[in-house]
């Protein structure tokens, strides 16, 4: 059984910055793709940001590109989301995934955090 622990969502102004962190635990992989899905209320869960295995690969939605960064950590199992000049729009909870691909389809990550809230205030 593989569980992933998102931590580092809160309140935050329009303009600000929050760095979430997750981590894999569990069975012994190697190393997996790591990726970011967020859900906003009344809204289906949609693609934020993926980082390959090595780290060395990345992918943003548009609405994300310029402000938000994904990173692995040195322990290959975590993965970090930089997320700067925060929206409005951006509030929403924020999932992150494992899988052995990355991508933005939902269907190519198995395993899911529990979500972690993120709020931007005006």
């Amino acid at each position: 059984q593989v569980q992933m622990v998102e931590s580092g969502g809160g309140l935050v102004q329009a303009g600000g910055s929050l760095r979430l962190s997750c981590a894999a635990s569990g069975r012994t992989f190697s190393t997996y793709a790591m990726g970011w899905f967020r859900q906003a209320p009344g809204k289906e869960r949609e693609f934020v940001a993926a980082i390959s295995r090595s780290g060395t690969g990345t992918v943003y939605a548009d609405s994300v590109k310029g402000r938000f960064t994904i990173s692995k950590g040195n322990a290959k199992n975590t993965v970090y989301l930089q997320m700067d000049s925060l929206k409005l729009e951006d509030t929403a909870v924020y999932y992150c995934a494992a899988g052995t691909s990355y991508s933005s389809s939902s269907s190519n990550y198995n395993y899911w955090g529990q979500g972690t809230q993120v709020t931007v205030s005006s």
